[in-house]
């Protein structure tokens, strides 16, 4: 009976370094794996583009998108299998979610973020903040703490 259950699942995918040029491909690539499944997204979000400690298949860095969904206990072979079977997708880890409610991970959803930075991706603009943008600490104030004194 607990296999016929639906259950909630927070899963990490890991995309290549390629792929992060190509974000809405790679949101949709997840959603279309979760679809198949019989699996309704609740949130989706993008965690980050990191080094990596080690290499994976020659990518030193890569893109994280958070997933939370929901999808019958049975079918969760099925994710797993069409991850394994992906050729974007490097990395993947599913657990269940039973440490969140479904209003926690609905609030961490970041699809339209996502949207907007893919479009602005595909502009030739970035989405990101330039590091040489940032201004060091103290240096709004007017220069550095000894100089103040």
């Amino acid at each position: 009976m607990s296999d016929h259950m639906v259950y909630e699942y927070e899963a990490m995918f890991v995309f290549p370094q390629a792929q992060t040029s190509d974000l809405t491909g790679a949101v949709s690539h997840i959603e279309d794996i979760i679809r198949r499944a019989d699996g309704e997204i609740i949130a989706l979000s993008k965690w980050g583009e990191r080094n990596l400690a080690t290499p994976i298949d020659k990518n030193k860095r890569a893109l994280f998108l958070l997933v939370y969904f929901r999808a019958r206990g049975t079918r969760l072979a099925n994710i797993e299998r069409d991850c394994n079977l992906s050729e974007l997708v490097s990395r993947f880890l599913i657990i269940r979610a039973d440490h969140l409610t479904v209003e926690e991970m609905a609030a961490t959803d970041g699809r339209q973020t996502l949207a907007t930075e893919a479009k602005l991706r595909s502009d030739g603009r970035s989405a990101e903040p330039r590091e040489e943008a940032a201004q060091p600490v103290g240096a709004a104030a007017g220069g550095d703490a000894a100089s103040q004194e």
